[in-house]
């Protein structure tokens, strides 16, 4: 038995919680197409027979604008640490940007391991692949894996050069653990998610969501769940005329969770208006986001 620890590194919106979920084959971290999805610190554990590796996706890296942001770049620079090997991703199509030069500074002066991961190559030609890896052969990486997450391309390839840089032989997890993530959690994730797809731009990072209640009966599951959000006018966005954005939301948040427990899912979603509580200790510790001595 092999195993280890990988941190899953790089600025937000390159696919980090995509390439989790291929890998692990199950959905551990929600996904949109908006910066910043991902704000908590997410294990997923690949199991096969002789290796177990566990992946740990990060907030994406970025300027922080609020006292949020800078505690999740703080969790992101923590889980660079004690770890067997890091995974930088890089977004294709974006080319190299100076978010991508402050993370690679500050990750090949370490003597962990970097692969460095270009993703969404589903995305360009060939050409443009063979022209992107060129240019990132002089920065130092310890190797280069091209591969889309979206469509799961070389993800199988990705995996095996892993292995080679796994130091454990300890099995941290049992096989049917696919991820650390308490169940409260994850609910609350998968309602975040569904606002994240469908509201309007300025709506997102205004949100947070926040598990109150969950009662597992034998034949249904009953779960209450806080939307907070910062302004009286993202409530209303949230909510919708005649309630149907809060609707839809809970339809499609209900219909993944029923996937998840097996069984019928009661949802009951309240939106809650806590003004600037991105900037608030209180309530940044009462939402789970925890700073890092």
């Amino acid at each position: 038995m092999k195993s280890g620890f990988v941190s899953i590194i790089g600025r937000p919106n390159v696919g980090k919680s995509t390439l989790l979920n291929s890998i692990i084959k199950r959905k551990v971290a929600i996904t949109s197409n908006v910066s910043g999805t991902t704000r908590n610190i997410i294990e997923g554990i690949y199991h096969e027979k002789d290796y177990q590796i566990i992946f740990v996706d990060t907030p994406g890296i970025a300027k922080p604008l609020d006292k949020l942001g800078r505690v999740l770049n703080k969790q992101s620079f923590a889980l660079m640490k004690d770890v067997d090997l890091i995974l930088l991703v890089v977004d294709i199509k974006s080319g190299i940007g100076r978010g991508d030069k402050f993370l690679m500074e500050n990750l090949l002066q370490k003597e962990i391991p970097v692969i460095l991961v270009i993703n969404k190559i589903d995305k360009v030609s060939n050409e443009t692949l063979i022209m992107a890896i060129n240019e990132y052969k002089d920065y130092g990486f310890t190797e280069i894996v091209p591969t889309s997450a979206l469509t799961d391309d070389n993800i199988s390839h990705l995996i095996d050069v892993i292995k080679k840089y796994l130091k454990d032989d300890i099995k941290y997890y049992g096989d049917n653990i696919i991820t650390s993530s308490s169940i409260p959690f994850m609910a609350g994730e998968l309602v975040r998610e569904k606002l994240l797809q469908n509201t309007m731009e300025e709506v997102p990072h205004s949100i947070t969501c926040h598990c109150t209640h969950i009662e597992n009966k034998k034949d249904i599951v009953n779960i209450n769940i806080d939307i907070i959000v910062d302004k009286p006018n993202i409530k209303k966005i949230v909510i919708g005329g005649g309630g149907e954005m809060l609707k839809k939301v809970g339809t499609l948040a209900r219909k993944d969770l029923e996937e998840m427990f097996g069984k019928r899912v009661y949802l009951e979603l309240y939106v809650k208006v806590i003004e600037d509580w991105k900037d608030k200790e209180r309530y940044l510790k009462e939402l789970g986001f925890f700073d890092l001595d």
